[in-house]
């Protein structure tokens, strides 16, 4: 699968640590703003990648990468995708997907349209131990209570206090607590339990309205889901789901899924299924595979799981 990839950012050194484990895939080139171009070529130069682009259209229509990612900040993430959609290519768009369900659906919508393929890079979601997580629900018997929680003292808080507001916290570029970190605890309720039937969020609010920390409370027919996100304090990270027959525990933080504890059936169970310590390894894996079998019904699946998040989004935002 060749890879033309977006951005030069934290993300994309992330992802390029993890495709030394993902030999499938071979990037083909780099594209940022002219502004960036040092950056870009740097990377290029670091990491042996071929080509440099600092136009979009001129990628679009001379690179022969199957995939786009979109290691953009959170804002553009929809212009870029629809973009390159539009141009018949398939995307790998970082999370979170777009600010809105309506943008989120018009791009689906637009893939499906085009035959090309969409995925959203949340990793959890492809982690051996959410696979885990999925299979020891039915051990825990009816739930009945949901607790998630990822809280990391943000490195750019600092500045905010002092008045600086960097797009982290700038609630009209899709700053703040729900989107940049709460939306993994989103994703790790919505995906084992689906949507809820209503949700609400509690925020505590900065000086420019943007959500430090909140709290979304998620009602499902038999029992309540809690998920905290922090850009403001620190915490270890967890999530602790609750049955009549047990309780399971996730340790760690939830975009990695360390380690997994279930206490059932009078015995306690510990997984560490993940076999790589970067946790975009397995993603990506999943989308080389993807693409080479054509799994149009995975790619379905990932577009359900997002439409189901930024839905959720829109109503904790309103």
């Amino acid at each position: 699968m060749k890879l033309a990839i977006l951005g030069t950012g934290k993300i994309v050194h992330d992802l390029l640590e993890a495709l030394k484990e993902v030999p499938d895939i071979e990037v083909t080139s780099v594209f940022a703003r002219p502004k960036s171009r040092a950056k870009a070529e740097a990377l290029a130069s670091e990491w042996n990648i071929p080509r440099v682009y600092t136009d979009y259209a001129e990628l679009l229509a001379n690179d022969d990468a199957d995939f786009i990612y979109v290691g953009l900040i959170n804002t553009v993430h929809y212009e870029y995708t629809k973009q390159t959609l539009a141009a018949g290519k398939s995307v790998i768009v970082e999370k979170p997907f777009a600010p809105t369900y309506a943008e989120v659906k018009e791009l689906v919508d637009l893939a499906q349209a085009k035959h090309a393929m969409l995925l959203e890079a949340v990793t959890l979601l492809y982690l051996p131990n959410f696979q885990a997580m999925q299979d020891a629900l039915k051990s825990l018997g009816p739930v009945h209570a949901v607790t998630a929680n990822y809280s990391q003292y943000s490195s750019r808080y600092d500045k905010y206090k002092d008045g600086v507001v960097l797009p982290a916290f700038d609630p009209a570029l899709a700053g703040g607590a729900l989107y940049d970190i709460n939306i993994y605890n989103l994703n790790l309720i919505c995906g084992l339990f689906g949507a809820p039937e209503s949700a609400s969020y509690t925020a505590n609010r900065g000086f420019n309205g943007v959500d430090t920390s909140g709290v979304a409370v998620l009602q499902y027919p038999t029992f309540f889901a809690t998920a905290v996100g922090a850009k403001d304090s620190a915490s270890d990270g967890f999530c602790i789901i609750q049955g009549e027959n047990g309780w399971l525990e996730m340790q760690g933080a939830p975009n990695e899924l360390p380690r997994v504890v279930v206490h059932a059936e009078g015995k306690d169970c510990v997984v560490e299924a993940n076999a790589y310590e970067h946790r975009m390894v397995h993603e990506f894996q999943a989308f080389a595979r993807i693409h080479a079998t054509q799994d149009f019904d995975a790619v379905r699946r990932s577009n359900e799981q997002s439409l189901c998040v930024a839905k959720l989004v829109d109503e904790l935002r309103a």
